[in-house]
């Protein structure tokens, strides 16, 4: 029986209820390395290889959307450390093949129970990031409710800790009013009340968004948002949310439950972040603000939900009104990579191609 088969007999076991066999089965569905076969070993459903390599590493560390832009970044951080680790992915294919060996690969949705359920067994620690749900039927499905079921495993097999990705603004304000922001912070005390010693990064908008607008910025030299082009906004670099993510997973003297502010090296507007791809690209860019119901249609235009676009709305609203600025910067929360070195690294390759 090859995985694709496992994996689909995994499910049909969990429809029909069988829970322990299709659990098992669950476990069995590891992506292995080209050409390797699928190996069994105590329950475990992993490679007798894999489980050597493991054994000695203990604890284990989950790591969810392992093939989004911070997962990715956080499983490179915390293998090059040596730690035992454990993935859930949706397409295992999309996880570097040289990677297979290294690592368990739970495949299946973290918002699943029966995956949590086999992936958090015998863990330590768990990252957790709620991926992107645009069809869903609203804010409050895609963050709290798809984290239910890990919550209910995090309290069942008892995990100890969780790092997890939020947004800046609690306490604000502006929080209840926040759309995704708020549904990340519901999502967040929804963690809080598993018992977990939690560390909650909380961030502000990703510099890697820009990237989104690569092709405008290349065909019209302007990207477009409906924010305030002089408000000067905290801006991160993946880059480094990976790099606090993955010092926290690995770091086992912390406990309660905090909030890790992640602000990137300074506060900038998007006329400031212009000025700045324009000499970097060595062509004229301009930032655009647009209405906020502009912006909503665009999203609707795309396929995303009413609910999800209103959520993204609101949260660009609220970040408009300064809620991304109630967090006072600090050494600690600082981080390294500086728009301009991003743009040079990422923005430029892809203007140019």
């Amino acid at each position: 029986m090859d995985s694709k088969t496992l994996c689909n007999t995994a499910r049909d076991a969990v429809d029909r209820g069988q829970a322990d066999a299709g659990r098992r089965r669950f476990l069995g569905c590891l992506a292995m390395g080209a050409g390797a076969g699928v190996a069994l070993s105590a329950g475990l459903g992993v490679s007798p290889l894999t489980r050597a390599a493991t054994t000695s590493m203990a604890p284990r560390i989950v790591i969810t959307a392992p093939t989004g832009n911070i997962g990715a970044q956080v499983l490179t951080h915390v293998l090059n450390s040596g730690a035992a680790v454990r993935v859930i992915a949706r397409d295992p294919s999309r996880i570097p093949a040289s990677l297979h060996g290294r690592i368990e690969i739970v495949q299946g949705s973290h918002g699943d129970a029966a995956v949590v359920d086999a992936a958090f067994r015998g863990a330590d620690t768990v990252f957790w990031l709620c991926p992107p749900d645009p069809g869903a039927p609203s804010v409050t499905a895609a963050f709290v409710d798809f984290s239910r079921p890990a919550c209910d495993a995090i309290v069942r097999h008892g995990v100890r800790r969780v790092v997890s990705i939020s947004a800046l603004g609690r306490h604000t304000p502006l929080a209840t009013r926040a759309g995704y922001v708020t549904g990340s912070l519901a999502m967040d005390d929804l963690i809080a009340g598993t018992g977990a010693d939690v560390r909650t990064l909380t961030l502000p908008s990703f510099m890697d968004n820009i990237a989104r607008q690569a092709t405008p910025i290349r065909e019209q030299g302007a990207f477009f948002l409906p924010i305030d082009g002089d408000r000067n906004l905290p801006t991160v670099a993946t880059r480094d949310i990976a790099s606090v993510a993955a010092e926290l997973l690995l770091d086992r003297d912390w406990r309660g439950r905090n909030d890790v502010a992640v602000l990137g090296p300074e506060d900038l507007s998007f006329n400031e972040m212009a000025r700045i791809m324009t000499e970097v690209l060595g062509t004229p860019v301009r930032y655009q603000q647009i209405g906020f119901d502009a912006y909503k249609a665009g999203f609707v235009q795309r396929g995303m939900s009413d609910a999800m676009a209103q959520g993204m709305t609101d949260m660009a609203r609220a970040k408009n009104e300064g809620l991304d600025n109630a967090v006072q910067r600090t050494t600690a929360s600082s981080t390294p990579t500086r728009f301009r070195a991003w743009c040079e690294d990422a923005l430029r390759p892809l203007v140019s191609g």
